[in-house]
């Protein structure tokens, strides 16, 4: 009978944990359903009071205008933040990488001081070096130039710290395995504890990646010129205009996560694995 009834109880407890869960996806999901929606329908459907789960009539010349609009140059604007993104977060990895290594594991007088400092850079807000960083990217000649976007974010302050903190706790035996062999620092990071972090590398990667994508008050200071655009200033003309454009606001929206959702998709497995041995979430 207590068998019964406990079957009974995992049952129930594994209906309510669906139901939970499927509440949650739908919740999640809401916001892209409106950009689809929104994006395929005109602005008489969007504003009308008579809500249809979709129109009747899908408009897909809504993407085609988007990238023909003069005023905007969405796929310039693309084009530019994948570069940025791309080449950043490979930046970040490296340097970030390298230098919580050899905080972690190279032994040297001033490490400890040198990672007070780094983790003390993290308590000044943006807002106080970014006249100290325009001045200098404007001196040399990078205004409105994918280097001015790129090279001030090469290095993060939080990825170095996150570096050192998984490295502390990474396996010593695997590098004094290396170490043994006669492998020096620089071959033990790249052939022995870079291809056993490729969890927490992924989580980093998708952290940096996100942040430079949803960059806006930095590259709206230094690339006043429309060629060296990212997306989304692109996004923030559609609401700074007299007259907005609804449909091509939220195609705008729709095309500029497009990258951002693509990645969480093929990284997803390598993210929550990162995430669970860094202790990001704690």
């Amino acid at each position: 009978m207590a068998v019964i009834q406990r079957s009974r109880t995992d049952k129930t407890g594994s209906v309510l944990r669906y139901v939970v869960l499927a509440i949650g996806a739908l919740l999640f999901l809401l916001p892209f359903y409106l950009l689809i929606r929104n994006g395929l329908s005109t602005e008489q459907d969007i504003t009308s009071p008579d809500w249809k789960l979709f129109p009747s009539t899908l408009h897909w010349s809504n993407v085609a205008d988007l990238f023909d609009d003069p005023a905007v140059p969405m796929f310039r604007s693309l084009v530019n933040s994948l570069v940025i993104a791309v080449v950043q977060t490979i930046g970040v990895l490296v340097i970030s990488g390298l230098a919580g290594y050899g905080l972690a594991r190279i032994p040297f007088r001033y490490a400890d001081a040198v990672f007070y400092f780094i983790v003390a850079t993290l308590l000044i807000p943006a807002a106080v070096t970014f006249v100290p960083s325009f001045v200098l990217v404007s001196s040399l000649g990078w205004v409105s130039t994918l280097r001015g976007l790129i090279i001030p974010g090469l290095f993060q302050a939080f990825a170095t710290f996150l570096f050192r903190q998984y490295f502390l706790n990474f396996p010593r035996e695997l590098e004094e395995a290396a170490a043994l062999d006669g492998t020096a620092y620089w071959g033990t990071f790249w052939r022995i504890v870079v291809p056993n972090s490729k969890g927490f590398v992924a989580a980093i990667a998708t952290i940096t990646f996100i942040g430079s994508w949803n960059a806006f008050l930095w590259p709206l200071v230094i690339a006043p010129d429309k060629s060296a655009w990212t997306v989304q200033l692109a996004l923030s003309t559609f609401l700074t205009a007299q007259t907005i454009n609804l449909p091509q606001l939220f195609v705008a929206a729709s095309v500029a996560i497009l990258p951002l959702v693509v990645m969480f998709v093929f990284l997803q497995r390598w993210i929550v694995e990162g995430v669970e041995r860094s202790g990001i979430s704690e």
